[in-house]
């Protein structure tokens, strides 16, 4: 059995990273998917790599900073395919800079693409998945979602305030058989450092150690894709270390304090 096979799946951040691993391997699952980001060219490629037929996947670009109409963006897909099945809310942005060295504006721009652009997007889709009395939400949030470290605190907040919003919306759409998911991953071997904001909102350019020895996409993707077929609520794929802190949060959470005010993040 194929749970996902000839499900709609629209993902954000398609064009990189989880978000195009994701779609490689929903793809290689028969699923059929809306590619979103901004880049069309990168989006168009992503979807020539897929295994499927080039009729089940529907190239939909937009911006998570400025979306100005969702509604009519899950048109689009409903008109071409007739429903949506799964979002995939992945697209986001991080930040290496400390509070005081960052400007509001990064502020906002990080909160715009990690939280209000996922909002907007699943504000679209609820009544669709109402309507079908089934659907599910995957939010990829992140380990910093459940604790904050240094150089982070824009980005920690934005995925503090996904792991609210998410719980909040499960207990909401119970009842209309509306599945949600909160992906955390730790260290991912992606490109989000490089793309990651300074404080004065121009690119790092670096490639973070962390990440250099973080799990594969394609790992993190896989983890995913199972959460969603067993009707998981929250997952943290990862390694050890940064994973292991998730629990020491819960259960030491002053231990977690002591250690992040000693650790080496960049």
């Amino acid at each position: 059995m194929n749970p996902l096979k000839n499900k709609v799946v629209w993902v954000t951040g398609a064009s990189s990273g989880i978000g195009e691993a994701l779609c490689y391997q929903l793809a290689e699952k028969g699923a059929k998917l809306v590619l979103s980001s901004r880049n069309t060219a990168v989006l168009n490629a992503v979807k020539q790599n897929c295994k499927a037929d080039p009729k089940d996947i529907l190239v939909l670009p937009l911006d998570l900073e400025n979306i100005k109409n969702a509604d009519g963006l899950a048109n689009i897909i409903t008109d071409y395919f007739g429903r949506i099945d799964i979002l995939v809310n992945n697209g986001g942005i991080s930040q290496r800079a400390l509070f005081v060295d960052t400007s509001p504006t990064v502020f906002r721009k990080i909160m715009e693409i990690n939280f209000f652009g996922g909002v907007e997007l699943t504000r679209a889709v609820v009544p669709i998945m109402s309507r079908q009395k089934a659907g599910h939400i995957v939010a990829i949030s992140s380990v910093t979602g459940k604790f904050g470290t240094p150089l982070r605190s824009a980005y920690a907040a934005s995925k503090h305030a996904m792991h609210g919003f998410y719980d909040a919306l499960r207990a909401e759409l119970y009842h209309d058989k509306i599945k949600v998911l909160l992906v955390a991953p730790g260290y991912v071997k992606t490109k989000i450092s490089y793309n990651a904001l300074l404080g004065d909102g121009s690119a790092n350019n670096e490639l973070d150690p962390g990440q250099a020895n973080g799990i594969s996409t394609e790992e993190c993707a896989n983890a995913t894709i199972k959460a969603i077929e067993e009707g998981k609520y929250e997952i943290y794929p990862g390694k050890l270390k940064e994973v292991g802190a998730v629990y020491i949060k819960r259960f030491f959470p002053s231990m977690l304090r002591d250690l992040v005010r000693k650790v080496n993040v960049r």
